[in-house]
């Protein structure tokens, strides 16, 4: 049974991988471009857009150079806090009931702005939207593996810091080849031994060795991407019989060169029970949202309506969100996801809840 795009933007859905700086409103990088006089080289939203699409590729090096345009005017208090809150809202317009945002404060102080002063604005942004929309929010806060190690320790104990006060996790982003999560192991033994949770970005531009490390030498409690793990069949049992999630994002992984749609594992790994989730990566950068995603999976891999509550579960259940808190948020959400399925399939919606 075909299931209708409507649909699955009136599910309820978990984001777990959104970057805040590849994730600006067009309108929002344009006017907060002109306010400071920066010149871009698009005018229009619509050429924004296609912009970023043509750029955002052939591979990761050059995916990431596109983020140089948004941290512009990523730099105060003030666009740091508004970009956030419209990230949340844009998330609760297609009925994202979780959503953390992950960033580097190391990146958005070219004017001075302290770490702290960066992830405050970001909260402020986040808990202003958690009071106008139905949606929770979190913080992963992201050491950079091609800056000093050092940076990303400091980092860390700014996450043990704020932990319960808005900052959900930590995670180490960046390009892979060339830097090895190994380095930064100084940092996750921090923020292991203060039971903080924590992501890494591996296997999307290098191979199993870098999921590797980030479970081994970091001790990763979710992996970002993990596009390449199917490479390793000991590593790829190891991650599943420790329900590890893998964060994926299909578009992006595309523009990357990560892997073509067809030949991505996300059908592999699910079928093979693993935790996947789906997630936008950069809303604006990949020109997606989470209904996007969802939308692109069912089409490409011909998922049935179980299918997609199974994937929708995974998303809540890798929150990283106190047990109780999840449990509850896990609960009221398959129930409206039961609602209407049942709504869109009247009669022939009736197969037992044993995903829970």
């Amino acid at each position: 049974m075909r299931i209708a795009r409507e649909l699955i933007r009136r599910l309820p859905k978990a984001e777990l991988h959104v970057h805040l700086d590849g994730s600006l409103r067009p309108e929002t990088l344009l006017e907060l471009a002109a306010g400071e006089g920066l010149r871009l080289p698009f005018g229009t939203p619509e050429e924004a857009r296609a912009y970023m699409r043509a750029h955002a590729a052939p591979d990761l090096a050059r995916y990431l150079e596109t983020f140089e345009l948004t941290l512009q005017v990523l730099q105060t208090r003030e666009e740091l806090s508004r970009a956030a809150f419209e990230l949340a809202e844009d998330a609760a317009r297609e009925n994202v009931w979780y959503l953390e945002v992950r960033f580097s404060p190391i990146l958005h102080g070219r004017r001075g702005l302290s770490w702290g002063d960066a992830v405050e604005a970001v909260t402020a942004g986040l808990r202003a939207a958690e009071e106008r929309f139905v949606i929770r929010t979190g913080t992963i806060l992201c050491g950079i593996r091609s800056i000093s190690p050092e940076h990303s320790l400091e980092l860390a104990r700014l996450a043990i810091s704020l932990k319960g006060r808005g900052v959900a996790g930590f995670d180490l982003a960046g390009a892979e080849k060339g830097n090895p999560a190994k380095d930064h192991r100084a940092a996750f033994y921090e923020i292991r031994n203060h039971n903080v949770s924590s992501t890494v970005h591996a296997g999307e531009d290098f191979g199993p060795p870098s999921i590797h490390q980030a479970l081994h030498y970091c001790g990763a409690h979710r992996i970002g991407h993990g596009t390449r793990l199917c490479e390793d069949g000991a590593l790829m049992a190891y991650v599943n019989d420790h329900r590890i999630p893998l964060e994926m994002c299909l578009t992006s992984n595309v523009q990357t060169g990560a892997a073509t749609l067809l030949g991505h594992p996300f059908r592999l790994y699910f079928d093979s029970g693993l935790r996947v989730t789906l997630n936008t990566d950069n809303r604006l950068v990949s020109d997606t949202t989470l209904t996007d995603e969802y939308d692109l999976a069912c089409r490409t891999f011909l998922l049935d309506v179980y299918d997609l509550r199974r994937l929708l579960i995974h998303g809540f259940k890798s929150a990283f969100l106190p047990y109780e808190d999840k449990a509850h948020l896990l609960r009221g959400a398959v129930e409206a996801m039961d609602r209407l399925f049942e709504e869109h399939f009247p009669g022939g919606y009736q197969r037992l809840r044993s995903f829970l």
